[in-house]
């Protein structure tokens, strides 16, 4: 069944700040049909769909603010969690997936999407990183989603502000800028390197880009999370990390205690391009 109670907590969370956004006064606060159709019946694999007691992607599409014929960037999209929805559905609904990565893996991935047109559309990629071309021509996306990346950014001086200029310039205005992260305690100095950032960080950051927060979201909270694991949020599922990274894993580590937290506890937020 879909998370329809994660749903209806994130509408009513994103309620107030639409009266003071108008840009938003169309967001489908109704079921989206072919949405939930995609995420019950599209080709994710079983171990994909096992992620959504926790990663809740009905909820946060919708709260998000994704429409049918939308162009959508999903920004790393690394093993395409997000894209085995977002492609199937744009494809039906006449919309555009992009993903924007690295080089490495960039051929793999639109080679695994293009081999059946008729069910993702005409997924493309385009460079992204520290220092690469623009996104797509000015004023062109409707949404861009950055789902569990920016922790890293954070680690590289100027990374996460020159990101956030391309993706404004690349969005329509009133266009839609769509973050999850695994959030840290506020005041967290977010070059920890644990993979938590404070929410108040990604925000400041965000606006002084020149976006407005639309609206935060607890769709994706999880109060379980201490947050304080021996190899950071990695420990956690999924990644179930078990040795130092670059290290292989030890066979006696003990998951047990990870695994009924679950996944982090994450921030969820929508900014727009003003």
């Amino acid at each position: 069944m879909l998370d329809r109670r994660a749903f209806l907590a994130g509408t009513a969370l994103a309620l107030p700040a639409l009266a003071a956004a108008p840009a938003f006064a169309q967001l489908p606060l109704t079921p989206d049909s072919v949405l939930e159709d995609v995420i019950e019946n599209g080709p994710r694999s079983p171990e994909e769909k096992a992620r959504d007691v926790f990663r809740h992607p009905y909820a946060s599409l919708v709260f998000w603010g994704l429409r049918p014929g939308m162009t959508v960037i999903d920004v790393q999209p690394g093993t395409g969690w997000w894209t085995d929805i977002l492609a199937p559905y744009l494809a039906r609904t006449g919309g555009r997936y992009i993903a924007a990565m690295g080089e490495r893996g960039r051929a793999a991935f639109v080679a695994r999407y293009a081999a059946d047109p008729k069910l993702n559309g005409q997924v493309t990629a385009v460079d992204f990183g520290p220092k690469s071309p623009p996104l797509a021509p000015p004023g062109t996306v409707d949404l861009i989603l950055v789902s569990r990346e920016i922790h890293d950014w954070a680690m590289v001086d100027g990374y996460t502000e020159t990101a956030f200029a391309d993706f404004r310039a690349a969005l329509k205005s009133g266009g839609v800028l769509a973050i999850e992260d695994h959030r840290a305690p506020a005041g967290s100095d977010p070059k920890k390197g644990d993979g938590y950032l404070p929410e108040a960080w990604v925000v400041a950051k965000a606006e002084g880009a020149g976006f407005a927060l639309a609206a935060r979201s607890e769709i994706n909270a999880n109060a379980k999370d201490t947050r304080d694991y021996p190899f950071g949020v990695w420990t956690l599922p999924p990644t179930r990390r078990s040795a130092p990274a670059g290290q292989p894993p030890n066979p006696a580590f003990d998951h047990a205690k990870y695994d009924a937290i679950g996944e982090s506890d994450r921030m969820t937020l929508r900014f727009v391009k003003t």
